[in-house]
């Protein structure tokens, strides 16, 4: 495994990654396979709520909201 692989919650607002790992289990884990993130989709990080833990992403054309503690189990690669 790269050892530059990130948590998504840490991707910077208006960077790009690819998808590597899902670090989760049971509902959780099939959730973020529904929504379209498995290995070497691309995600882009568009804006955070003002409280920070709502981030919207941009996943297969579509934004999708997820907390902080959901998406840093979403190991990623940045480009």
């Amino acid at each position: 495994m790269s050892s530059n692989l990130i948590p998504l919650s840490s991707l910077p607002l208006g960077q790009k990654c690819k998808v590597k790992l899902l670090n989760s289990e049971g509902i959780i884990r099939r959730r973020m396979l529904d929504l379209g993130l498995i290995y070497d989709t691309v995600v882009e990080a568009l804006q955070k709520s003002p409280s920070g833990d709502l981030v919207a992403y941009l996943i297969r054309g579509a934004v999708i909201a997820l907390r902080s503690e959901v998406a840093s189990k979403i190991l990623v690669e940045s480009f």
